[in-house]
């Protein structure tokens, strides 16, 4: 069942299942209106769709949504539908949920924030947090729409999550996807730079890191000697480092890999791993 907080969502998979359904008759359908979470019976009539709620959204927004596959739309009261994105002030930078056929990701300026091309976020995510292997007290350094601290909490004591844009967090709260976490009561939200935050924590606290930066075009400051060597003071000896990095197999992804690697060992990491299968790197301390 759709989240109560939450407006009905859509998107191009959902609307080209109302339009075809009716084409073959009136009456009733079930849908997806939390992206495919969970499934709700809708009305289809002449005009447009009753939603619950007693909304009646016209035909002519379903075709909207319909014409747009990378976005996902929420339907406001007035029975028309809004683009789920929000535009940072902080960052000058506009944040879209888009449709997979699993869970959504995050347009970040266009670009998506998880793997989508042969996978899907969760799957993509799934990934990250087996070559991590979660346990007791997890850092998670950059929240995005939540899935790692999520699926972390799940396998963990505590997890500790940093989001540098609150934006980001107002557009978590729009995803059904990233609501648990909210909910979670071993999920504690930080909001900051990580490379700031990192410092408040105290040393070898952590039994696991989860690092998921943005491109290193975007935030290299968090792919530094510097960083890196405090997430080396923060975790516990014989604590495990996910890095996430990109496609090794890429010529960029392999030049990110090296340095990155060299780096890591140089603060003090003794086994540096590549995980291809995760595009990225495992360190041990």
């Amino acid at each position: 069942m759709i989240e109560s907080s939450l407006p009905p969502l859509l998107s191009a998979s959902q609307a080209q299942a109302l339009l075809e359904a009716r084409t073959v008759g009136l009456g009733h359908q079930t849908i997806s209106l939390d992206l495919g979470l969970s499934v709700t019976d809708v009305i289809l009539g002449p005009e447009g769709v009753g939603l619950p709620g007693g909304i009646w959204l016209p035909w002519s927004q379903v075709e909207r949504v319909l014409a747009n596959p990378q976005a996902v739309f929420r339907v406001t009261p007035e029975a028309r539908v809004e683009k789920v994105q929000i535009f940072s002030q902080t960052l000058n930078r506009l944040y879209t949920l888009m449709p997979t056929s699993g869970a959504p990701t995050m347009l970040i300026s266009g670009i998506p924030m998880h793997r989508i091309k042969g996978t899907d976020p969760m799957a993509d995510t799934r990934a990250k947090v087996r070559a991590a292997a979660p346990k007791g007290r997890v850092l998670d350094t950059c929240t995005g729409l939540g899935y790692t601290a999520i699926l972390a909490a799940r396998r963990s004591r505590e997890v500790i999550t940093i989001e540098l844009d609150p934006a980001v967090i107002e557009l978590c709260r729009l995803n059904p996807w990233s609501q648990e976490l909210f909910r979670a009561a071993n999920i504690t939200q930080r909001i900051g730079d990580s490379f700031d935050i990192i410092e408040e924590f105290e040393n070898a606290s952590f039994d696991r890191v989860i690092h998921d930066p943005p491109m290193f075009n975007l935030a290299g400051h968090l792919y530094s000697t510097a960083y890196y060597r405090q997430l080396y003071r923060v975790l516990k000896r014989g604590g495990r480092l996910f890095h996430y990095i990109g496609d090794l197999r890429s010529k960029s992804g392999r030049n990110v890999a090296r340095s990155a690697a060299r780096r890591l060992q140089e603060v003090g990491f003794r086994v540096v791993k590549r995980r291809p299968e995760a595009f990225g790197l495992v360190a041990f301390k």
